[in-house]
């Protein structure tokens, strides 16, 4: 029979039948209107959402009672990468394998062999070697998006405003009412297509703040066969919160 154990320090902790114990983090917010069981894939665990007014009481009943529904989604979780020695990364849909060059200088830098794959050596001390990867990866997004979202932008006669890179949690892009944009990082992470869609898509915003069909035809003018990239990131785009 499952059970849960008291709320403590904002953690309810449900005991499975097999007897496994899955803490779940607690937030009350003034804006929830009901509970929420939600996993979040940026942090790679679960979160119970609760009106301000909710009791402790109910939300173990409610949490309890949606207990498969959770343990089924932790179950999809897709597996965490760390930016470590070995580690396989993907940039614009090419595995690069991190290789840290302790004896080396230079920070982050490809190195491709005849056969075709491609390393990327990290220099350094080896506590600094995740955040050397991230931050390589955060220029080549800037690298790739911002020429990219230009372009888009004067095929539909606009000018873009600033454009930024992130580490957004719920959006892959967003675009301002003043015509700046602002992507997630992560979408280097992806096929060149699926970073490509993401930058039409918020280019397209220039012109319709909205997603009516005059929107959408934008976007297929932009990227005609759009629907490919969109669905893959649908489907997969949860894998690039895992990284890193």
């Amino acid at each position: 029979m499952t059970r849960t154990a008291p709320l403590e320090q904002d953690i309810l902790v449900l005991t499975d039948t097999d007897g496994t114990e899955i803490p779940v983090p607690v937030r009350r917010s003034a804006r929830a209107r009901r509970m929420l069981l939600r996993v979040d894939p940026v942090r790679g665990g679960p979160e119970l959402v609760l009106p301000a007014g909710a009791r402790i009481d109910a939300a173990r009943t409610f949490a309890t009672r949606n207990l498969g529904w959770l343990r089924a989604r932790l179950a999809h979780l897709p597996a965490r990468t760390s930016f470590v020695h070995g580690a396989v990364v993907p940039i614009l849909g090419r595995e690069h394998v991190i290789r840290h060059r302790p004896d080396q200088r230079g920070g982050v830098w490809r190195v491709e062999d005849p056969g075709g794959s491609v390393e990327l050596h990290v220099s350094g001390a080896g506590d600094h070697l995740a955040r050397r990867v991230t931050d390589f990866l955060k220029g080549e997004a800037r690298r790739t998006i911002a020429p990219r979202a230009k372009l888009h932008a004067a095929t539909l006669n606009r000018r873009v405003g600033r454009v930024t890179v992130r580490d957004t949690a719920t959006r892959w892009g967003s675009c301002s009412s003043r015509g700046d944009l602002s992507f997630s990082w992560r979408l280097v992470l992806a096929p060149e297509e699926v970073l490509d869609y993401v930058v039409a898509h918020e280019a397209a915003h220039l012109v319709e703040m909205n997603h009516s069909d005059r929107f959408w035809a934008l976007v297929e003018r932009l990227m005609p066969d759009y629907s490919r990239p969109r669905a893959w990131l649908k489907r997969h785009g949860s894998k690039l919160h895992a990284y890193g």
